[in-house]
């Protein structure tokens, strides 16, 4: 037992240690004497003893707190057996106990990212979300009004081309300690997107024109960001737009409220910004660019002009490609690329993403049947796939109809879906998962890590490979935080048997670390950009005809069979 690097208790039927290895005296802190003939249940952290259960006749490993000599709490998972044998004096029970402390704080910094912004450290727009439901709630209850602020700045986009993305960074980080300075305990700010935020002011008297108040709060945070940033020695000036929406008289939920205070916004930028302004129905212009988008967007299929792109992926073992994520683009016409950002939310919410979604499947199809006439085997193509089309009646049918129109086999696809999908009526989902897993389709978490769900939730689906989003892999091996988080991921997804992939690889040195702590497999710009299905071919042919090494030459993926497109969305 004294080889184990796991503690190792044995005690009597009633829960008395009669035996422990090293292990247990290291993890606990005391000598053996000082373990013998105690009650295991002494070494529980008093506050997890109540819901401490003993048994050993689970077979699963549970978690519990134990508590040290020094008083110090250490996280465990515990899996107990009972000794089975003739002889009294040897009947009792052992229990296995691991230290998951990493673990622990790795999940706790995985929920904290899916919920704050880790550059600006404030609420993201999930969580914001989340906040400005629960004020509002509040506020009906309370028959109080509630004012909502979205703040835009004015051509931030000069800044990053000027002095470069650090210097935007670090002028977003001091932005928010401005913004966040003297802020009232009834208010609450979030950065939404790249350069977006808002905050609300909550508890506000019914009845009353806020506007003279709040529109002061506004220009009081507008002269704040046109004071001088000093950033890496130089002197950077910004302006922003502000639309305000009153709540309840302009909206009484949170999708209303923050549209109706974004057409404002934008009413504002379009007046030349650095400015504010308060909602009002006549403001339409955001509206009408989205109907605009959505109308357009209805076309776009009729019209061919939506473009699959492949991104490889990529063996670390040996620094082969053995597949690709399959990428959707929109080139419109007069607008050029039109972000996915931008349109499968619109997509979403026109239920046009099952039209596209099922011409994405017959278009990726019939690219992998078309290869196949050149090259045995393509590897295996990456879709994703949305909650709408999973949950789409007759999706399973369907997506094994157009397997089969083209030929190509069901093993050669890997369908990939968010942990918010996964958590969504979860009963329904995994049979829907089963009937795909079942066809032979390999089934991924994407971007893992983002979500509320916990990896023992989603052991129930029939999942195949987690993606590492790239939002932990930017900053490895620098960042300790992150590099804590994916080598826990990493050892969770082989201890499950889980493939595990890393995306927005950009670095040798994010590479040199995913490749030393086992990763199976990577794709980001580094391996090979978004790229034409011809060019993936090419790709293919000249690694089955030893004129290419993907991982280990030079990264080629991205330059063989010609130049690739720049990718238009985060892989």
């Amino acid at each position: 037992l004294n080889s184990l690097s796991d503690a190792v208790l044995v005690t009597s039927p009633d829960g008395i240690v009669k035996s422990c290895n090293e292990a247990a005296c290291r993890l606990l802190g005391y000598e053996p004497g000082d373990l013998i003939d105690k009650p295991l249940l002494d070494f529980v952290d008093a506050a997890h003893r109540t819901a401490f259960d003993p048994s050993p006749s689970a077979s699963e490993a549970r978690e519990t707190v134990l508590r040290t000599a020094r008083g110090q709490t250490i996280p465990v998972s515990m899996a107990g057996s009972a000794i089975s044998t003739d002889d009294p004096q040897f009947q009792g029970n052992i229990y296995v106990a691991r230290n998951i402390t990493e673990r622990k704080r790795a999940e706790r910094r995985i929920r904290y990212l899916a919920r704050y912004d880790t550059l600006t450290k404030m609420p993201n727009r999930m969580q914001f979300q989340h906040m400005l439901q629960q004020a509002i709630a509040r506020s009906r209850r309370n028959q109080r009004a509630l004012a909502l602020l979205y703040l835009d700045l004015d051509r931030f986009k000069e800044v990053n081309d000027t002095f470069g993305h650090a210097a935007g960074d670090r002028t977003l980080e001091i932005l928010s300690e401005r913004l966040t300075r003297n802020l009232s305990k009834d208010t609450v700010i979030g950065r939404l997107a790249g350069d977006e935020f808002a905050m609300f002011v909550d508890d506000l008297p019914p009845d009353v024109d806020h506007r003279a108040a709040i529109g002061a709060h506004a220009r009081t945070l507008l002269d704040e960001i046109s004071r001088a940033f000093y950033v890496n020695q130089q002197e950077v000036y910004l302006t922003a737009s502000i639309g305000i929406a009153i709540c309840p008289q302009d909206a009484e939920n949170v999708i209303d409220l923050i549209r109706n205070a974004d057409a404002a916004m934008y009413h504002s930028k379009q007046n030349g910004g650095n400015s504010s302004a308060f909602y009002v129905p006549e403001m339409n212009a955001a509206a009408v660019e989205r109907l605009m988008l959505k109308s357009k967007l209805r076309r776009a299929l009729e019209r061919d002009e939506f473009v699959i792109l492949y991104q490889p992926k990529v063996d670390l073992r040996d620094g082969r490609v053995v597949g690709a994520e399959a990428l959707l683009r929109w080139r419109l016409p007069g607008h050029g690329d039109i972000p996915p950002s931008h349109f499968i939310p619109l997509a979403e919410e026109t239920n046009l993403i099952l039209g596209i979604g099922e011409w994405v499947m017959n278009r990726v199809c019939a690219d992998y049947r078309r290869w196949q006439d050149t090259i045995a085997n393509p590897g295996r193509i990456a879709i994703n796939l949305s909650l709408r089309q999973l949950k789409q009646v007759g999706f399973i049918a369907r997506s094994r109809a157009i397997f089969r129109k083209h030929e190509v086999s069901p093993t050669c696809f890997e369908l990939e879906v968010t942990e918010t999908t996964l958590m969504t009526d979860p009963k329904r989902t995994i049979g829907l998962l089963n009937e795909l897993f079942g066809m032979g389709v390999n089934l991924a978490i994407d971007d893992f890590g983002t979500g509320y769900s916990s990896l023992s939730a989603l052991q129930q689906f029939p999942i195949g490979t987690l993606k590492i989003d790239q939002s932990f892999v930017r900053d490895v091996p620098y960042d300790s935080d992150d590099a804590a988080i994916v080598r826990t991921i990493i050892d969770m997804g082989r201890s499950l048997d889980l493939e595990v992939i890393a995306e927005g690889v950009e670095s040798d040195e994010q590479l040199e670390f995913l490749r030393s702590h086992g990763c199976h497999f990577a794709q980001g710009r580094l391996l090979g950009e978004p790229m034409a299905q011809q060019e993936f071919l090419a790709i293919l042919v000249n690694q089955e005809q030893g004129r290419v090494a993907i991982g280990s030459r030079g990264h080629q993926a991205g330059r063989a069979g010609g130049s690739a497109q720049p990718p238009l969305q985060a892989s």
